[in-house]
């Protein structure tokens, strides 16, 4: 008796040894298989960790040395903010789309990008730097009415200055364009419009020197004017097309030399360009015909032989330095010999 009841409490030990082993083995197998699960996990993401790297490393970047610093941009950036109307204009030209624009002042033949599909960033002055953070833009091109937040905008996004240097205006425009070009891939395009201008601008050089005429450069404002001479603002006129300056002591600033209309007779020009900053931030009003043409001017030669031109200021005082505007400038500036 005593020995079969040993027999059956061995047997019951056995069972509970095997039933032991079956549950610690199931376990592993469950543990096993979670683990497979979750290592196939960490594996997946681990491999789009190391695409998503791979493609971040393939986004091709170039340095750009600019006026006020040197930018690694990524080429071909997605989201672009642009506060020049001169880079504005050439983008556009290039068939590159941007995601937010200075509304303020934007000159009428850039009029589509008043549309709600553009995202307004403030003003020439005075970026609004909580939207163009929300933008999460790429890229942001700048020009000398910016200038002052290069730093705050460069702590948001790449910064790019692309103002044009009047004194070496072309050049410093062909570098600008090409830079724009090396960024987005469309190195061809502008040398093909860069080629084209040049070609005009030359033509125009040749007709104005061989002219001899001595020209006067003046800004109108409010009833006051200043004058503009070599390597001023406006003194592509001189620079690059050939007028020769009736007055070469000007001094070069942003905002011209205050002068009268005595100093305009006494000047004498035989052109005298007018750009009428009225007209460019008034809605397009002209203001400065009456102001200028007065009884003093009509002692000039300029008034005498029809040789007052009023230059758009949308193209000279608004944007200037891009690929339309310039065109522009040079097409106003040759229809003088069409006369």
């Amino acid at each position: 008796m005593r020995m079969r009841r040993i027999i059956i409490i061995g047997i019951v030990a056995m069972l509970a040894l095997v039933i032991a082993a079956c549950g610690a083995t199931n376990e592993n197998n469950d543990n096993n298989e979670l683990n497979g699960a979750n290592g196939s996990n960490d594996t997946n993401v681990n491999e789009q960790n190391t695409n998503n790297n791979n493609q971040s490393d393939d986004a091709e970047t170039i340095t750009v040395n600019h006026q006020l610093g040197e930018t690694d941009v990524k080429k071909n950036p997605e989201t672009v903010v642009v506060f020049d109307f001169g880079v504005l204009d050439s983008v556009d030209e290039l068939g590159i789309e941007v995601a937010g624009v200075a509304k303020t002042s934007l000159p009428a033949y850039l009029s589509k990008f008043e549309d709600d599909a553009y995202v307004n960033i403030g003003s020439l002055k005075e970026p609004d730097f909580e939207t163009i953070y929300s933008l999460k833009p790429d890229l942001i091109l700048i020009s000398g009415r910016q200038s002052d937040a290069y730093d705050e905008l460069s702590d948001i996004a790449p910064t790019v200055f692309l103002g044009v240097d009047t004194e070496r205006y072309m050049d410093s425009f062909k570098e600008n364009m090409t830079t724009l070009g090396e960024i987005f891939g469309k190195e061809e395009e502008v040398a093909a419009e860069l080629s084209e201008i040049e070609a005009m601008a030359a033509e125009i050089n040749e007709k104005a020197v061989d002219s001899g005429k001595e020209a006067l450069i003046i800004l109108a404002n409010d009833g006051n004017i200043s004058a503009y001479g070599l390597n001023s603002r406006f003194g592509i006129i001189h620079d690059v097309f050939g007028f020769e300056a009736v007055d070469e002591g000007i001094e070069v600033s942003t905002h011209g030399n205050s002068v009268s209309f005595e100093y305009v007779k006494e000047q004498d020009p035989d052109i005298l360009f007018v750009i009428d900053r009225g007209a460019a931030i008034q809605d397009g009003e002209a203001s400065a015909k009456q102001l200028i043409e007065n009884e003093l001017t009509e002692n000039t030669k300029a008034y005498q032989n029809d040789g007052i031109v009023y230059l758009d200021p949308e193209y000279w005082y608004l944007s200037g330095g891009g690929l339309v505007s310039v065109k522009a400038m040079v097409n106003e500036v040759s229809a003088i010999f069409e006369q």
